[in-house]
């Protein structure tokens, strides 16, 4: 007799292709939620930077420290090499101008300068020999002259008084032409001692002022011979504070070495080193500021350096009105060097979402304050403070400003309770 086989319900084939249809419904679901909707990560609020976003003045500066220097230095350089024989004063003395700082010994200068003493004084005994002998010799041709002179008188006396004897024939010719012959060689023997006279009256002049000259030159020679060894001496060239000495009794000195400085204390500037970065948009003329004593004071770029050494140059700054009361040479000062005018501008705080970023995109809370989410900004310049945005937000708006390090691709925050 045959019997009725019942049909199974939950056949191999059956559930095979249920589990492949549930599986598709997940995939699909899965799809759905995290293709087409928002990565988001649960956030505590307390570990979270929130900032405003507000509006207000803006000015792009950099923070730059200053050493503060006297507003003149004089640098005090060896003009003559010695031994230090003498210290005078020590380091941080205020000096008046000339007074002795130190006292160097060189004999081989100062035997210099009593040999040129000695030679001076030789020329000066040379000058008065010569002059004695210019004298004698002026004398003795003046004698000559006056004898010279009587012996032409007496022979034109005589050669009239026989010219007038001759045209009466009183005398004969003979006698007439000694008198004739006696007459001119006394004139040209007065004639040649006049030219004599005359020669060594310019000679002697000349050689007088050869010989002043020469005195001269070696007067001249024997002055920078005193001040050479007047330079041994060291001397403050202005009223100032002696800084940076460094010298001992018995230490030898080279010309030209480095002994000290004179600060000059009119006045005070602030030497600032800046990142070669801003070296393009760093000018005359630029301000700053600081805080000193509870008190905020200005300065003024006056001089830029533009040699870059290590990556950084250097600027001379001169306060706007007085210094502070109490602010001392080699003081460090925190400036907040100006590089815009003030304006006004939509402000975002600086913080830790931009290593992350590149100020590209922001966090920005929603309305109830519970998510947040991406947004893309633009963000122009920057100060220590704050960045300047130029789109993406609006004053009022409030953003999460601290690091992004641990979000990874998320586009939603959500701020738990």
């Amino acid at each position: 007799m045959d019997r009725i086989i019942e049909k199974k319900k939950w056949n191999t084939k059956r559930i095979l292709l249920i589990a492949g249809i549930t599986a598709l419904i997940v995939i699909i679901t899965l799809c759905i939620v995290y293709g087409s909707g928002k990565s988001k990560l649960t956030v505590d609020p307390e570990r979270l930077t929130i900032s405003e976003v507000t509006k207000g003045p803006f000015q792009e500066f950099i923070p730059v420290n200053g050493v503060v220097l006297p507003i003149t230095t004089i640098y005090l350089d060896a003009v003559e090499g010695g031994r230090v024989e003498k210290l005078f004063v020590e380091d941080g003395t205020d000096m008046k101008a000339g007074q002795p700082i130190m006292k160097l010994a060189d004999l081989d200068l100062e035997l210099q300068l009593a040999n040129q003493q000695t030679a001076v004084y030789n020329v000066l005994t040379q000058m008065q020999i010569s002059k004695n002998q210019a004298q004698q010799n002026t004398i003795g041709y003046l004698q000559g002259m006056a004898d010279v002179n009587n012996s032409y008188r007496e022979a034109e006396r005589v050669y009239k008084l026989d010219q007038k004897l001759y045209a009466q024939k009183a005398i004969g010719l003979q006698e007439y032409q000694v008198a004739v012959n006696a007459y001119d060689y006394a004139k040209n023997k007065r004639d040649l001692n006049n030219q004599i006279l005359k020669r060594d009256s310019v000679n002697v002049k000349l050689q007088a002022q050869q010989s002043q000259d020469n005195l001269k030159n070696m007067q001249n020679s024997l002055e920078l011979m005193k001040q050479k060894v007047g330079d041994l001496i060291v001397k403050a060239p202005v009223d100032g504070q002696l800084t940076s000495m460094d010298a001992e009794v018995g230490q030898n000195i080279n010309k030209g070495e480095r002994l000290g400085e004179i600060d000059v204390l009119s006045g005070y500037k602030v030497r600032v080193n800046i990142d070669e970065h801003y070296i393009s948009r760093v000018y005359n003329g630029l301000m700053g500021d600081f805080s000193f004593a509870d008190k905020t004071y200005k300065l003024k770029i006056k001089k830029v350096f533009t040699q870059v050494t290590n990556g950084q140059f250097q600027v001379d700054m001169e306060f706007i009105g007085a210094a502070p009361q109490g602010i001392r040479r080699g003081q460090t000062l925190q400036i907040r060097l100006a590089l815009s005018d003030e304006t006004q501008a939509v402000l975002v705080p600086k913080g830790g979402f931009y290593q992350t970023t590149g100020g590209n995109w922001i966090f920005k809370l929603s309305a109830d304050g519970k998510t947040a989410y991406k947004v893309d900004i633009q963000l122009n310049r920057q100060n220590p403070d704050y960045y300047e945005v130029t789109g993406g937000l609006q004053p009022g708006d409030k953003v999460v400003t601290s690091s992004y390090d641990t979000y990874g691709d998320m586009q939603e925050l959500v701020l738990s309770k």
